[in-house]
């Protein structure tokens, strides 16, 4: 089966002894017939204020048990902690396609611009338009009043898709790479979505803690067991005053739904975020 991996950088070292590059072997859940292809997205994290939020998750050194898993800073910034989920894709899984889009792919990181966009044609072409999925694996953004980040996609077909990574106000985003999953509509066993807090109250209302429960809808067959839930960022607007935290997680997993969470904590002015989700059994 296809499965979700977790890592933390506090599974390695503790928050308070920040370094810039931080790494963990991640064991697979099974053995596969042939290395797994692999889709991160960032879910959490904790960077000092004063510097860029830079922050880069990457894997390296995958076979058919294990993966390392990196993540990383550069360039003076202070990252405490960060945590990744990763979308670990079976070889049988053929009809889920993966992939990413740096900013860096359509101008240099020197010359930051509020809205990038790219049409992604498929490898393979569905035979109708599938669902797609987009997060955030990468990040160097600042010098502005807040840290602001999105991705999102538009314009699915069965060819492919447009995905943006944009900024907006005045925050300078020098660069930022996505990942992005599509899987046929109607297939089993698996569903998807994006949640925000936006969802539950206004940008302008800042609170540590927000939540709310999503009952999941299936295109295919429904799920017969609690599912497993990846979860990774795709939206951040965190005042830069302070230091930028952000965790988001599930709860109450069940084969109908669960409660997604993005908190905050501290000083943190969390005015808003968001998660791109894939349930799969």
């Amino acid at each position: 089966m296809s499965a979700v991996s977790s890592f933390s950088t506090e599974g390695v070292r503790a928050w308070n002894q920040p370094t810039d590059e931080t790494s963990g072997l991640v064991t697979f859940p099974q053995t596969y017939v042939a290395p797994p292809r692999l889709s991160i997205g960032l879910k959490a994290l904790d960077i000092a204020a004063g510097a860029n939020v830079r922050v880069r998750s990457s894997t390296s050194d995958g076979d058919n048990k294990k993966f390392t898993a990196h993540v990383d800073t550069w360039g003076g910034t202070t990252l405490y902690s960060s945590a990744i989920d990763t979308l670990v894709l079976k070889p049988a899984n053929l009809d889920i396609l993966c992939g990413e889009f740096s900013t860096q792919d359509d101008h240099p990181w020197q010359q930051p611009q509020l809205e990038t966009k790219r049409r992604i044609e498929f490898e393979r072409p569905f035979v109708t338009p599938p669902k797609v999925l987009v997060y955030l694996k990468e990040i160097d953004a600042g010098n502005g009043s807040s840290v602001r980040v999105k991705t999102y996609v538009d314009g699915i077909d069965a060819k492919g898709f447009t995905i943006h990574i944009d900024t907006w106000a005045d925050t300078k985003l020098y660069s930022g790479v996505a990942s992005w999953v599509a899987y046929p509509e109607d297939k089993d066993y698996i569903t998807s979505g994006t949640a925000n807090t936006m969802d539950v109250r206004a940008w302008n209302e800042p609170q540590l803690q927000n939540s709310n429960a999503i009952k999941f809808n299936f295109g295919g067959t429904a799920f017969w067991k609690d599912p497993q839930v990846f979860i990774g960022l795709n939206f951040i607007d965190i005042a830069s005053s302070n230091n930028l935290r952000i965790k988001a997680y599930g709860s109450d997993v069940s084969a109908s739904g669960f409660t997604w969470h993005l908190d905050s904590w501290a000083d943190t002015i969390l005015y808003s975020a968001g998660i791109s989700y894939i349930a799969l059994n």
